[in-house]
């Protein structure tokens, strides 16, 4: 139960810009290896560029509300899900830990929002040379939003995610560091993204999300 265990003894509480949580070891060592070595497309070597947005097809999230599923950019995410969670045997373990009434009730009074009917999504991201995130709330879905930093290349830790005020000025980055992330309830003010930066050669992380559409990993009751 490492990310439970995360969460009760390393985590750290911010109010500014906006209530977000700080987590340090969350992953263990055979998760982190299946983060970076999920096999995802190079997007340098097609005709599609960073858009600034994750979805890649122009898909903000007031547009993409309700859609589960990824829309266009499904093919250049790796979502974790029963066909293919025998190649992520951590991770569906990190799965099965995130879905138990002791974690996620744990999440629940944090954010102060009821999990007890919500989904759990997982997603490897590796973002290259180019990426970036404009400003923007998560679509109201997602009840959670996480993101744990795998940084095994020694890339700079400014790569980290951005956080803005309301005003959309940004207050702080979250450092880029191994094993460590951060979590937030997806709120109107909650604005974060990741300015222009050099990635050297990758950017991966592990998105995690309590949501409120179906998955293939529906909480325990």
């Amino acid at each position: 139960m490492q990310f439970l265990n995360s969460l009760k003894t390393q985590m750290k509480f911010h109010n500014l810009p906006f209530n977000h949580w700080e987590l340090d070891k969350p992953l263990n060592e055979g998760a982190l290896q299946e983060i970076c070595n999920a096999e995802i497309v190079d997007l340098n070597k097609t005709n599609i560029n960073y858009d600034g947005t994750r979805a890649i097809d122009g898909g903000e999230g007031k547009f993409r509300e309700g859609i589960s599923d990824g829309g266009k950019a499904i093919k250049f995410r790796c979502f974790v899900g029963k066909e293919n969670s025998k190649d992520f045997q951590n991770l569906s373990k990190l799965i099965e830990e995130l879905r138990s009434k002791d974690t996620y009730g744990y999440i629940s009074e944090l954010i102060k929002k009821n999990l007890f009917n919500s989904y759990v999504r997982v997603e490897v991201i590796c973002d290259r040379k180019g990426f970036w995130l404009k400003p923007h709330c998560d679509i109201k879905e997602k009840l959670m939003s996480c993101l744990l930093f795998v940084n095994k290349f020694n890339e700079d830790e400014s790569l980290g995610t951005d956080l803005y005020d309301s005003n959309l000025k940004k207050v702080k980055t979250l450092p880029y560091k191994d094993n460590y992330g951060y979590f937030f309830s997806s709120e109107p003010n909650s604005w974060h993204g990741m300015e222009k930066k050099e990635i050297k050669k990758e950017r991966r992380c592990l998105q995690v999300n309590y949501v409120t559409f179906k998955t293939d990993w529906k909480v325990q009751s």
